[in-house]
């Protein structure tokens, strides 16, 4: 029996608008119609399962395929298949009348997924590739008829006995010239690959492929045969869809090297696993970080039930996280979604906090079990940790018990260690604690010495994060305070009750104070004659710690920006102990300003401060000196 018929919609032809707003995202339409496969396959698992089929199952399977010289694609299952009338159902009534309130409310839309989602027009993404489509199938009930569907795009639709003699569903695709990149092995390849490589359906990819046979025609010309070649495309079982017991080590490598072919081995790894109350499956993996954080992003691949829906999964991810490698599975977020409804869904906040959770639990029992390995893989996880203890409360609170500080000596604290170690020490006249950091530790050499010749320890904090490593820790930790090296002459870092005296006199110290002031000449640098021990060397160059951190937060945009860049203002200390300070004062008037000139510009090429001219002068005046 044939039968025709129309749509009744408001629009005369909803496809130009289908392709119009879902063009960017057409790739997709090869993830629907597997997707629908794969669903008809599961489907009819169930149905056996429950005991409302009893024919023979066959091995599960869904085909695509395409033809080159047809313009066609062809995705067939052997799944539950249709009647004639659930085709009029589900394709026509459903689709249709979604579709319709689609152009009425988001006309205006991007989000392709939440289109093709909320309004069931999965399987018409067909139609952004293909003049029109066919879909030839048989349901599984009994006595059910084969039947065939065919729609060209427009509002009307044919349906006529079919020929499929086995149950299950073929969709065929006639590709329209816009599309027929699509009419390529290779291509078809690469979407099956980004988007059905898990499912839980064997997915079979066919291509005709030429080989060339033995032997000649009768005009001497080698002979050619086309052939079928296929090949299952997906890995049905991936790990995350095991229990960990069953998994070794072994496998969780496997499995990273399989997502991840040209990467290095990860540190470790986090296997997800809860159904309440949310559903989530996944496996996490710490990566060795390189430099360039930026591009280490967007390597998480959220998956719902075994099928890829993105990549971007900041808004499941907590932001400290997305420098994670792996995959997280959840049927609790749709296969069709749109960022909006990520934002929104209370389940994905769930989700959030129990990564969060998972991962502080997961850092902490590694650092309880084994410190020593924790430590080695200090310098890979310490900007993961860093990065959450800064932006997540509820993980700094965990992350304070096993996050590390690490010295000059490369030797690794606690938060509360290093409390212990340097409170003796580096306690000022007004119970601060004070922590002293480099962030240069090769350019800030000879600062470093002077502190530890006092006793002071040095931590390194020259990550990408530590200068909002530095702000949290002196938000969080009591009365404690965190200065660089560089930030003060070394009597000064620290404030003491007790303090060194000057041998200079009055007079003294105003005659060098001249002395150096003529000899610098810049206003942006400020003289002032300390009382230093004789070891120290005679001139110090250092920026005050708040001025050089207003500084930087200008440079960054923090909020500083408003009253125009800072200019760089600093502080020239004259150890009026050192020697050569007294032999500047002996010196003639001319060689005073040449020696302090000298003077000043050592401690300038310290830093790595003395450039261009003025280091060509510097290099002339010490040849003439010598």
């Amino acid at each position: 029996m044939q039968e025709k018929g129309t749509i009744s919609i408001h629009t005369e032809n909803i496809f130009p608008i289908i392709k119009k707003f879902l063009y960017s995202d057409h790739e997709i339409f090869l993830r629907e119609l597997v997707s629908n496969a794969v669903d008809a396959v599961q489907k009819i698992k169930r149905l056996a399962a429950l005991g409302q089929y009893n024919g023979s199952l066959g091995e599960p399977l869904v085909e695509v395929s395409f033809d080159a010289e047809k313009k066609t694609i062809t995705i067939a299952d052997n799944g539950l298949g249709m009647t004639a009338e659930e085709i009029k159902k589900y394709i026509n009534q459903i689709a249709f009348s979604g579709a319709t309130e689609f152009v009425e409310k988001f006309k205006d839309s991007k989000d392709a997924n939440e289109l093709i989602g909320k309004f069931g027009l999965g399987f018409y993404s067909a139609f952004m590739v293909a003049d029109h489509v066919e879909i030839q199938t048989l349901s599984y009930q009994d006595g059910a008829q084969p039947a065939h569907w065919v729609c060209d795009g427009s509002t009307e639709f044919e349906i006529t006995p079919g020929d499929r003699t086995e149950r299950g569903t073929t969709v065929i695709l006639h590709v329209n010239k816009d599309c027929e990149e699509f009419l390529d092995k290779y291509k078809l390849q690469e979407i099956l690959d980004k988007y059905c490589k898990f499912l839980p359906v064997p997915v079979k990819f066919g291509t005709k492929e030429e080989y060339v046979d033995d032997g000649e025609d009768e005009n001497g010309k080698t002979k050619t045969k086309e052939i079928q070649v296929d090949n299952i495309v997906n890995n049905t079982t991936p790990i995350w869809t095991k229990t960990p017991t069953e998994l070794k080590d072994e496998d969780y490598l496997a499995f990273y090297r399989e997502l991840y072919p040209m990467g290095e081995d990860p540190l470790f790894w986090i296997h997800l696993n809860v159904d309440y109350p949310f559903n989530l499956t996944g496996v996490l993996y710490f990566p060795k970080v390189k430099p360039d954080l930026e591009l280490q992003r967007n390597k998480i691949k959220l998956f719902s039930r075994q099928v890829f829906i993105t990549d971007d999964v900041k808004d499941i991810v907590p932001e400290f996280l997305m420098l994670m490698h792996g995959v997280i599975d959840s049927p609790d977020i749709p296969l069709n979604v749109s960022r909006s409804f990520l934002q929104a869904d209370s389940n994905v906040k769930k989700i959030n906090s129990y990564i969060t959770r998972k991962v502080a639990d997961k850092l902490s029992e590694l650092f309880k079990s084994d410190r020593k390995g924790f430590e080695e893989k200090w310098p890979d996880i310490g900007i993961f940790v860093k990065y959450g203890m800064i932006s997540e409360e509820k993980f700094y609170d965990k992350a304070k018990d096993f996050a590390l500080l690490t010295n000059t000596k490369k030797e690794n604290y606690t938060l509360n260690e290093y409390r212990e170690k340097v409170e003796p020490a580096q306690t000022d006249k007004d119970g601060n604690v004070v922590y002293i950091y480099t962030n240069d530790p090769a350019k800030q050499d000879s600062f470093i010495q002077s502190a530890n010749r006092k006793g002071y320890d040095v931590l390194l904090m020259n990550s990408p994060l530590d200068s909002h490593f530095i702000h949290n820790l002196e938000r969080k930790l009591e009365k404690t305070q965190l200065k660089r090296v560089d930030a003060d002459v070394v009597d000064k870092l620290i404030a003491k009750e007790e303090k060194t005296e000057s041998v200079l006199g009055e007079a003294e110290s105003k005659e060098v104070k001249e002395i150096f002031e003529q000899a610098i000449n810049r206003p942006n640098m400020k003289v002032e004659i300390e009382g230093l021990s004789a070891d120290e060397v005679p001139v110090t160059v250092t920026m005050d710690e708040f001025m050089r951190r207003m500084k930087d937060m200008s440079a960054m945009g923090g909020g500083m920006s408003f009253y125009g860049a800072i200019p760089d203002n600093y502080k020239v200390a004259i150890n009026g102990n050192h020697k050569l300070i007294s032999k500047i004062l002996k010196a003639s008037k001319d060689q005073q300003v040449q020696l302090a000139k000298q003077a000043f510009d050592l401690a300038m090429l310290s830093q790595g401060m003395l450039t261009g001219a003025e280091l060509t002068e510097f290099v002339n005046r010490s040849i003439a000196l010598i």
